[in-house]
């Protein structure tokens, strides 16, 4: 994709540099790529370092902005300390809370600490980026920030309900915040994808070619969340038909059918673990 593509955002505004979370893959290392596409210097945060810097080199080559990378586990506390080091001489104009991760499966089976990570890295790591840094926009008189939510945090989905319900603190925290820093010359947009063709898709153990909708691209979720945010909308949900549902469905439905949906697989899931069982756990005839 070649920067002509990229929807822009105003340097002046949102830069001279970025922070970006979750920048390793999917919509973080796309939103990454339109930023960097506006002339913005990048930092990029994940655990994967070696891919934070493959990504960093790609976006030096095709867009000639400068980058850097903060290795960190945003579910640890001592991730801030690391990032607030790494940006201490930086003029920061924008910050993506990207990162998170799907933990799918009844809930009373997944472990405690695996539902505490997911709370750590959406609601904690959020929280403190948006205070840090928002003060420091609010002085400035100008910038933004970019949360990345779900659209599953507009309503309780069952077998993935811990990942909906912190998606749904971003959701609030954002369109809160939205009014609030909107006085101070900041923009703050929620981004809600939809199915997104990305790694926790894969991890939910969806089939793309079995659902209902062609799930969108992460380059495409993450150009209508940069537009979104440079028009100040408090939250954009990605996908017009998904717009189209969430405008119009009622919650209790959309609950009862992504409940509906998501167990029937499961479902399946039980039945062939427990034919593997019962020849070895190998599946051997």
């Amino acid at each position: 994709m070649t920067s002509t593509l990229l929807p822009r955002l105003d340097a002046h505004t949102f830069g001279p540099w970025a922070v970006i979370t979750g920048a390793s893959s999917g919509i973080g290392r796309a939103i990454a790529r339109h930023v960097a596409a506006s002339g913005i210097g990048v930092v990029l945060v994940a655990r994967r370092e070696d891919q934070l810097r493959r990504v960093g080199e790609d976006i030096a080559r095709d867009f000639s902005v400068g980058y850097r990378i903060v290795k960190a586990d945003l579910t640890r506390p001592e991730f801030f300390a690391q990032l607030e080091a790494a940006t201490s001489d930086l003029e920061v104009g924008l910050v993506v809370g990207n990162a998170g991760f799907a933990s799918p499966g009844e809930f009373l089976t997944i472990d405690r600490e695996e539902l505490l990570r997911a709370v750590r890295i959406k609601v904690d790591a959020n929280l403190v980026l948006v205070h840090h840094f928002g003060n420091k926009l609010a002085a400035r008189g100008r910038g933004g920030i970019l949360l990345i939510s779900s659209i599953g945090g507009l309503a309780g989905v069952p077998y993935v309900a811990n990942t909906a319900g912190v998606e749904a603190y971003v959701l609030n925290l954002g369109e809160g915040l939205h009014v609030e820093l909107a006085r101070h010359g900041v923009h703050l947009t929620v981004l809600m994808p939809g199915p997104t063709l990305t790694e926790s898709m894969a991890k939910m153990g969806v089939d793309p070619s079995e659902m209902p909708m062609k799930p969108m691209t992460a380059e495409r979720c993450a150009a209508e969340g940069i537009a979104a945010l440079a028009v100040n909308r408090p939250r954009h949900v990605a996908g017009r038909i998904n717009r189209w549902m969430a405008k119009l469905m009622p919650r209790s439905v959309a609950t009862a059918m992504m409940g509906a949906m998501i167990g029937k697989k499961f479902a399946r899931q039980a039945l062939a673990a427990s034919a593997g069982a019962g020849h070895g756990g190998r599946g051997d005839s």
